[in-house]
């Protein structure tokens, strides 16, 4: 990485990481699993290989923008020398929970548990793209009066643009025929199986029963459309609602583990470490809002 070309805004307060803008011309600064307390936006300008996110992995290539949660593992496996900018943000310098509807990129550049998380960028919002780069840099360097204010509604230009551009491209796709890429019915009912029962029923056979096919043809299907397994996609949906409940709430862990299903407080811990290699307790701390409430 250029030092020269890394911009970094802390908090005040506590020091660490609010707002982080820096240029790469190599294959070292994403080539280990990152397990970041902050939000990563990657534009990768050329290179290709294997990005590894969650249970999955994907290729990628020249143009791809990267997105990815806090505590969201992946790591870039490079089969060609890589260059581009990544943007990283702490949720305490803008929560994409609270500015939903200004933004709507939760569910769609972020916790979209039935897409690879990255879109490819085209002529159009690349320009778009440089040109709030270069904005943010500027405000950066110079530190003006309302710096903050400026930055944020950098970031959310930056970030509703490619949240439009992520669902043109899944529209897209979705027009062409059914055989190549759309979603057959039983997936379209799977993902809404998950999202109304997440919360009591955590086994791919639940699913399978609701709708009335085996489990292994179920698996099968999502397998080749997902690139997932059922239990993974479970398991997705209810780290991405136990994050957001760790962030925006002052609920106890056994609260919130009883609410997604769990009636062990330590079960639940060890689920959510087995998926994001840190603690409830510690994703409360380090992740926001609550790294301050006794519980």
């Amino acid at each position: 990485m250029d030092i020269s070309s890394a911009y970094t805004l802390t908090d005040p307060a506590t020091g660490n990481l609010s707002l982080k803008l820096f240029s790469f011309e190599n294959n070292n600064h994403f080539d280990h699993i990152q397990h970041n307390n902050y939000y990563s936006v990657i534009w990768l300008h050329q290179g290709s290989g294997k990005l590894k996110s969650d249970f999955s992995s994907y290729d990628f290539d020249d143009n791809n923008l990267l997105a990815f949660a806090p505590y969201q593992p992946f790591m870039l496996c490079a089969s060609s020398q890589l260059s581009g900018v990544a943007l990283q943000f702490h949720p305490d310098f803008f929560c994409i929970h609270m500015h939903h509807k200004e933004v709507s990129c939760n569910g769609v550049l972020f916790n979209n548990i039935y897409q690879a998380p990255y879109v490819k960028v085209d002529d159009s919002s690349a320009v778009t793209f440089r040109m709030i780069i270069e904005q943010m840099k500027m405000e950066m360097r110079q530190k003006e009066l309302a710096q903050y204010d400026a930055l944020i509604s950098y970031l959310k230009i930056f970030l509703v643009t490619a949240s439009r551009l992520k669902i043109q491209q899944q529209e897209a796709l979705n027009a062409l025929s059914e055989s190549q890429y759309k979603e057959p019915l039983v997936l379209q009912h799977l993902k809404d199986a998950i999202e109304n029962n997440y919360k009591i029923k955590h086994s791919a056979g639940d699913y399978a029963a609701l709708l009335n096919i085996s489990t292994k043809a179920l698996g099968r299907i999502a397998k080749i459309h997902f690139n997932k397994t059922i239990t993974h996609l479970i398991a997705e949906r209810i780290i991405v609602e136990a994050k957001r409940e760790l962030y925006m709430t002052n609920k106890s862990v056994k609260e919130i583990a009883y609410e997604l299903g769990y009636e062990d407080e330590f079960y639940f811990s060890r689920f959510f470490k087995t998926n994001t290699d840190i603690s409830p307790q510690m994703f409360r701390n380090t992740v926001g809002f609550g790294r301050d409430l006794v519980l």
